[in-house]
């Protein structure tokens, strides 16, 4: 199946919209596409995010990630930080996430950046072998914290 990879825009809120839902309920999220659709909105309106996507010839969305900018400071250097990378359940095996991962490590070129960052969960082994597969390597040397706030 011939699939483009390209990057969204606010037309493309819609398509996307579907994908993202059922992305937040793979993680265990309540179904909600009105908050999907807002979030996702809000993000390329104010230019907080970078969306690829994954079309078909016939204009179905099957695929998606969302990178968000961020900063080395002790490199001075930028990095995205890949927040979101999702397949529809039917689209699996079909070397999608692969051509998203390759469109955005030519993005991070491009933007002269100095790495990207991805963190899953450490039972979603599929996506840990894809980043893997494509030269992502788990840090040993790092530890990552999370505080929750309260009102979250």
């Amino acid at each position: 199946m011939e699939v483009k990879i390209r990057q969204a825009t606010i037309d493309d809120i819609e398509q996307i919209t579907k994908l993202f839902d059922d992305y937040r309920v793979f993680f265990q999220q309540i179904s909600d596409l009105s908050t999907s659709e807002e979030f996702l909105s809000n993000r390329l309106r104010n230019s907080e995010s970078i969306i690829f996507c994954a079309y078909t010839a016939d204009g179905r969305c099957l695929g998606f990630a969302q990178l968000y900018p961020s900063f080395s400071s002790v490199s001075a250097k930028r990095v995205w930080i890949l927040n979101d990378l999702f397949v529809s359940e039917t689209a699996r095996g079909m070397g999608i996430g692969t051509k998203i991962l390759n469109e955005i490590a030519v993005f991070s070129e491009e933007t002269r950046a100095k790495a990207i960052l991805v963190e899953t969960t450490t039972c979603n082994t599929g996506a840990q072998k894809l980043y893997e597969s494509k030269g992502y390597q788990k840090m040993s040397n790092r530890v990552f914290y999370e505080r929750t706030n309260k009102h979250a």
